[in-house]
């Protein structure tokens, strides 16, 4: 992908059923996400199919494995690492 590439992402819901995030946690969660997710589009791409006006209404990112590690920075990680299988190469 070439330096010049702009990638807008915009998650208007994320939905997690089975895991409850304290509020106190969420803007961390948030960051983490953001930033994860940024990085692996940075360094991985996009899949081809979306690098022309590619807009989804819904991205299925399958499950999340947790192993009982509840740290907000791991979970973001994970959330992020899920959104871009439905949406990397």
């Amino acid at each position: 992908m070439s330096s010049s590439t702009s990638i807008i992402i915009y998650i208007e819901r994320l939905i997690i059923d089975g895991i409850s995030i304290p509020q106190r946690h969420r803007p961390l969660v948030q960051a983490a996400l953001e930033q994860e997710l940024a990085r692996l589009l940075t360094h991985d791409g996009i899949a081809i199919s979306l690098q022309s006006s590619g807009t989804l209404p819904y991205i299925s990112a399958g499950a999340l494995v947790m192993n009982g590690n509840t740290n907000p920075r791991i979970l973001g990680e994970q959330i992020a690492r899920a959104v871009y299988e439905g949406i990397g190469q």
